[in-house]
């Protein structure tokens, strides 16, 4: 992903989650995704999806049983 879409989705998910820590960062040697963390802490990957001359993209975050304790 280009620097000026991390700015725009880091941007977009610290309005809609109201948490200014986000940041949306490059992934090593992959074009087609980012990672999402919250200060220091990695928290999950956005894929860039571009089908049919639209563009979304997904949020993945992994919820472990033991963070829920």
């Amino acid at each position: 992903m280009k620097p000026e879409e991390l700015a725009k989705l880091t941007k977009y998910l610290r309005q809609q989650f109201n948490n200014p820590a986000i940041s949306v960062r490059k992934r090593p040697q992959k074009s087609d995704s980012a990672e999402v963390y919250i200060g220091d802490d990695f928290t999950g990957v956005i894929f860039r999806d571009e089908e049919d001359g639209e563009l979304s993209y997904n949020f993945s975050m992994a919820i472990l049983d033991i963070d829920l304790e």
